[in-house]
């Protein structure tokens, strides 16, 4: 889905009122896919999903589990085969051994054929198709909840209060404190783990320089703010809908403002993944690792529960 988060997604104001009766069509939505059976694998599952649309941070998790499983394990990522989110597939291909699927039972059943295998699925929490082993929601901590309402009144796909089925909750960012609190007040026996994004490859970027960055992803501002936590001299910033597809117009027009201002590129690696095709384009990308805290006990909760 292409989209730039609305503002009123962040308040109470009229035009989440005049939305709110929409909500209830998806509640209903949601209250129906309840009713489907849900298929159980015999091998381990594990769901890496949010219910804040988009931006949460839900891939590069995905790739940190399969990290950590893959030295055990013979470890698949799947993922649905949604056109407009080929930055994301290429990602999880580079890094991963990923499955592009339309329908995520039938790769699941292809899974099961190989030996000592584990899916770990890209998404899905609102597939009620399956029944995952781990379910684990991201958020990420510079959106936190929004509003707190459901689409399309707000960002949510479903109420806060559906944590409680999950296995356990995932916090992206570096101020958890507010998340915390509202999980809590959700379940006190909900487990939290969180981390942060740290920039491996700084020293590409110099400090003398300065940048133009641009991104087309759900959180942009946490791209920005990583830039400028890590130093890096961003003097012109243009937002993208998540999942852009850029076109020669979106690129030229880079290039025009970059050189006009005398400005470096820079943009995330998961945009590099759709741009790297244009020729004569000087663009760098951001390599960005996800460092979770207290590692040990994450893994250990992943060990126990598969």
């Amino acid at each position: 889905m292409n989209y730039i988060k609305p503002k009123f997604w962040e308040t109470n104001n009229l035009i989440v009122l005049l939305l709110w009766p929409l909500t209830l069509v998806t509640r209903l939505i949601i209250f129906l896919k309840n009713f489907k059976e849900p298929y159980q694998s015999k091998i381990s599952t594990i769901c890496i999903g949010n219910i804040y649309l988009g931006g949460t941070g839900k891939t590069q998790l995905s790739i940190k589990v399969n990290d950590i499983l893959k030295k055990k394990y013979k470890t698949f990522v799947v993922k649905k085969d949604y056109k407009d989110q080929i930055d994301e597939q290429r990602l999880l291909n580079k890094y991963t051994n990923l499955v592009l699927t339309k329908f995520r039972a039938n790769a699941l059943k292809n899974i099961e054929r190989s030996k000592k295998s584990i899916a770990i699925f890209d998404d899905g929490l609102q597939d009620k198709s399956l029944k995952y082993k781990i379910s684990i929601v991201c958020f990420n901590c510079f959106d936190g909840i929004g509003n707190g309402k459901i689409l399309p009144a707000g960002p949510l796909r479903e109420d806060l209060s559906k944590l409680r089925n999950y296995s356990a909750v995932f916090l992206n960012g570096d101020n958890t404190r507010f998340l915390k609190k509202k999980i809590k007040e959700v379940g006190k026996n909900i487990k939290i783990f969180n981390g942060k994004y740290v920039l491996n490859n700084k020293k590409e970027f110099k400090m003398t320089y300065k940048y133009l960055a641009f991104c087309g992803i759900g959180s942009p501002e946490n791209f920005f703010n990583l830039l400028k936590k890590n130093k890096i001299n961003v003097t012109k910033k243009i937002i993208f809908p998540d999942h852009y597809n850029y076109n020669n117009s979106d690129i030229n027009k880079i290039k025009k403002i970059a050189k006009e201002n005398n400005l470096k590129v820079i943009t995330t690696e998961k945009d590099y993944m759709k741009i790297k095709k244009f020729k004569n384009f000087k663009v760098k990308y951001a390599n960005v690792d996800l460092k979770i805290n207290k590692y040990y006990f994450f893994k250990k909760f992943l060990l126990d529960n598969l």
